[in-house]
């Protein structure tokens, strides 16, 4: 007699939410999919499209039901929460009729909105509030920069994270965590999540994984899944430290069939480490005034002026002038920076292809931008600011699949300064942003680059040097400058 199919729920809510910045992120931020639509991300090199891979290989009937998402930003509206809940919650009960096997959630781990300090737990407990639920397996997948609660931990069955960072495994991690999925339910198993919390939270400049202290407590973790049968997955969360959250920072889970005890005695250990390592993480860069003469003397290009004060992967508004300023101001050679813009791209809409034109670039977010840049440029080519990612494996690709739509761009020059203005902040993940642009980033010599971290897998392999410097933005590494309330303290660095 054949087997019935595995039965499961499938949703996603993935946004990471900065709550100091003043911005509010609203429903029309979001890129929302309903039911059947979520079966358009196969083969997009996301997570979703990756437990979809899984659950077509293992034959599971699954049962799509909301997937919203939206690029980093500021405190989320409670009514976001309760729209993705009021979709999620009827789907779910729906299914819970015909009988539910799993429910896999594809999440960030980071969301904040005004009234719910730790989004995913709430929305796990809700789930666990309804009596036909409160059995069936909650797995699926989460970023590396998860805030997790205690009872987000307690609340799922087993959550893995990504874990490289960039996070150039994101679709490996969702494939690996419903095949997971799969053998607990063919097994009739059931698992259960510990997690520790060490007193310590770092800027995302310090969570490399192929860094120190990330790179060892990756290993460490890895140690523990070959050497307990019986522990299945071992997450090592990096935090998100722009968020005011009780549960701010880092974070470790272990995911077991057997014995929670014993799984929460193995992750002690690096709970341990995480804390005597904890300076590793605490990354300080030195104002760029300090080293733009140097940068100036590297003999050969490309060169990448990395700005972590104005990361976009990290909420940041993509407007900070910092590193433009002081390559106008010192004149660097053959120079580029990306300026999210679109006051100006809609100025340029009217002019012509080589007209000279006055603009007051970026800075335009607030007290922390820098300010405008007043020039004068050329108007070199626009665009309707789309591409595809040259690298499925791109950290975008965890975030917004393989087709990246920047909005309205246009590309100005001022002297050696090529400058691309977009409509909709988009991190520098891949280089097929600028290269769509008709900028050739191998032939530069120097790239401004607003990232801490996910844009190493693009632009390592093409840059001969690499400067991380310290500029006016709101993702600056720095966290004593935060005006933290919420986090329980004391935590590390700020006490």
């Amino acid at each position: 007699m054949t087997s019935k199919p595995k039965r499961v729920l499938l949703a996603g809510l993935y946004h990471e939410t900065h709550t100091f910045l003043n911005e509010v992120t609203d429903l029309n931020n979001f890129d929302c999919l309903y039911g059947e639509e979520l079966f358009t991300a196969r083969g997009n090199g996301s997570p979703l499209a990756g437990v979809l891979e899984v659950g077509e290989e293992c034959g599971w009937e699954i049962i799509p039901s909301v997937d919203m998402r939206a690029m980093p930003s500021g405190i989320v509206e409670d009514g976001v929460v309760e729209a993705w809940w009021q979709r999620l919650e009827t789907d779910l009960i729906s299914a819970l009729t015909l009988g539910l096997d799993g429910i896999f959630l594809v999440l960030h781990g980071a969301m904040t909105s005004r009234s719910l300090p730790d989004v995913e737990g709430e929305l796990l407990n809700r789930i666990r509030d309804i009596d036909d639920a409160r059995d069936v397996p909650i797995f699926g997948v989460t970023d590396l920069h998860g805030n997790i609660s205690p009872r987000f931990a307690a609340q799922g069955n087993l959550f893995s994270t990504y874990r490289n960072n960039p996070h150039t495994d994101a679709h490996e991690s969702s494939v690996r965590a419903a095949r997971l999925l799969d053998q607990l339910m063919k097994s009739g198993q059931s698992a259960t999540t510990v997690s520790v919390h060490p007193r310590v939270m770092w800027s995302p400049t310090g969570t490399a994984t192929a860094s120190e202290p990330m790179r060892q407590l990756e290993v460490m973790a890895r140690e523990i899944e070959s050497t307990f049968d019986d522990i299945w997955d071992v997450s090592v969360y990096a935090g998100f430290a722009f968020a005011d959250t009780p549960d701010t920072g880092v974070v470790i889970t272990a995911s077991t069939v057997g014995d929670p005890t014993q799984a929460r005695a193995a992750i002690e250990k690096l709970a341990e480490y995480a804390t005597a390592h904890r300076e590793e993480g605490n990354t300080l860069e030195p104002p760029i005034e300090s080293v733009i003469e140097e940068i100036k003397t590297q003999p050969a290009g490309p060169v990448a002026v990395v700005e972590p004060s104005d990361n976009i992967g990290g909420a940041a508004p993509g407007d900070c002038t910092g590193v433009l300023r002081a390559f106008v101001e010192h004149n660097v050679p053959n120079c580029a920076v990306v300026i999210n813009d679109p006051e100006n791209v809609k100025v340029l809409l009217s002019h012509n292809i080589g007209d000279k034109v006055a603009l007051a670039i970026g800075g335009k977010s607030g007290e922390l931008s820098g300010g405008p840049v007043e020039l004068e440029v050329e108007l070199i080519s626009r665009s309707d600011g789309k591409f595809r990612l040259e690298d499925i494996h791109s950290h975008l690709a965890s975030m917004l699949g393989e087709n990246i739509d920047m909005g309205n761009c246009a590309v100005v020059r001022h002297g050696e300064v090529q400058i691309l203005l977009t409509t909709h902040k988009t991190p520098p993940f891949d280089l097929g942003q600028l290269r769509s642009q008709g900028i050739i980033p191998e032939e530069l010599f120097a790239i401004g680059v607003k990232a801490a971290v996910a844009h190493r897998r693009a632009y390592d392999p093409i840059t001969k040097a690499s400067y991380t410097v310290g500029t006016p933005g709101p993702c600056s590494s720095d966290l004593k400058q935060f005006p933290f309330k919420l986090v329980n303290r004391p935590i590390f660095p700020l006490d």
